[in-house]
């Protein structure tokens, strides 16, 4: 992970004077471990598109306004962001996370490397794993009875990521079950 991380701050700057790395792939394929293994290497921050308000209904795209607002535009200008943390089991918005300038930035989830964030991206993961696994670790994580919204969801995040074309512009591709710091989680 340190020869990536070294690879990655020689990298010119992406989004002002942000390296700004996206760790994306399908829901249960081990990205927020990736990203916190990547982090640790970098010294870097992580914003999870889970640190925003995601309908079901809405799919992948939805949430993104939100991170550029708040977050990548205020960046861009060379100045910090922050945004608004959103519980998911409590529902509600409960606190303020800044995002200060840093020579790297991590931005995790599904949607992170889409196609119209790519001029601010300098470095892009895509983390996979098999579909039943991903299945198996949504639902340990969140419980049983989200079965029928994950599935909706997979149907609607696999239309995405055909659509957006994000595995085949991805710097990197991670095996989600591979053992290892930062993989199979």
């Amino acid at each position: 992970m340190q020869t990536l991380a070294a690879r990655i701050l020689a990298l010119p700057p992406s989004c002002g004077p942000v390296r700004l790395v996206a760790v994306d792939g399908p829901a249960g394929s081990g990205k927020t471990t990736y990203a916190a293994a990547l982090a640790a290497a970098l010294n870097a921050q992580v914003v999870h598109s889970d640190d925003f308000p995601i309908p079901w209904s809405e799919g992948p795209g939805a949430w993104f306004a939100l991170l550029a607002r708040q977050v990548l535009e205020p960046l861009r200008r060379g100045r910090p962001g922050a945004f608004r943390h959103y519980d998911w089991v409590a529902a509600r918005y409960t606190g303020r996370v800044t995002v200060p300038i840093a020579p790297a930035l991590i931005i995790e989830g599904v949607g992170t490397a889409r196609r119209s964030a790519a001029p601010l991206l300098a470095f892009t993961v895509w983390v996979e794993a098999p579909g039943e696994l991903r299945l198996q670790r949504v639902l340990k994580r969140d419980g049983p009875e989200l079965e029928p919204q994950w599935r909706t969801w997979f149907a609607a995040e696999t239309a995405w990521f055909a659509e957006d074309a994000t595995r085949e512009r991805a710097d990197l591709i991670v095996d989600g079950t591979a053992p290892g710091p930062g993989l199979g989680g």
